[in-house]
């Protein structure tokens, strides 16, 4: 049963953190790469995974719903993953890779929603935030592909990443079945414009538009 309480929600997380693989080296060349992200209206909300191929669209799937978990923080893996492994289910195409729009091992409990999605699906996993959750860092260079460690307790828990000269760095964290090394030439791959990977912006613009009942 999926946890009704933020109690339950720490116990699933606690159970599942050591499941997590953060040295397999992942797929060096991954073929269709999704990006999944959630946009909300209040309790509503509309889950999207687009898939890509070479930066182009091969695949979607679109799933509206409730959230029926609270907002707390550390625990959003547990409003999103329900709608977010529907989507999922409905692909044509089984992604090499997951690009999530928020935070794999940097995390408090190193249990962030890259992380939890990729334990239960099995698949290779990446964390992306737009904003740091927990830890700290030094600002890296101005140049697109310079990047810091991101530490949480001593422990390197991601990468500062520079995806563009000049521009905001992402911060970049390890899901599941791959290392932070791969994770970040992965993201600097699905970067070649934009600060935000190419799977980011098109599954925000996504769910977004299924949101206002305009997704096609």
């Amino acid at each position: 049963m999926w946890p009704q309480t933020p109690e339950e929600a720490v116990a699933v997380q606690e159970q599942l953190r050591h499941l997590v693989d953060t040295t397999g080296p992942g797929p060096t060349e991954p073929q269709y790469v999704a990006g999944l992200d959630v946009a909300y209206d209040g309790d509503e909300l509309a889950a999207a995974v687009v898939v890509l191929h070479n930066l182009q669209e091969v695949d979607r799937a679109v799933v509206r719903g409730r959230t029926t978990f609270p907002y707390q923080p550390g625990l959003f893996a547990f409003r999103e993953i329900p709608a977010l492994l529907d989507a999922l289910e409905q692909l044509r195409t089984t992604p090499d890779l997951l690009v999530c729009d928020g935070q794999g091992l940097a995390h408090p409990r190193r249990i962030g929603l890259a992380c939890h999605l990729g334990v239960l699906t099995g698949l290779p996993s990446i964390g992306v935030g737009k904003t740091a959750f927990v830890g700290e860092w030094a600002e890296p260079g101005p140049r697109r592909g310079d990047a810091s460690d991101l530490l949480l307790d001593g422990e390197i828990v991601g990468k500062v990443l520079r995806t563009q000269n000049k521009t905001k760095p992402v911060f970049v964290s390890v899901g599941h079945r791959l290392n932070l090394a791969t994770a970040t030439k992965h993201i600097l791959d699905l970067t070649p414009h934009y600060r935000l990977p190419e799977t980011t912006r098109a599954a925000d613009h996504t769910c977004r538009q299924a949101l206002k009942g305009t997704h096609g």
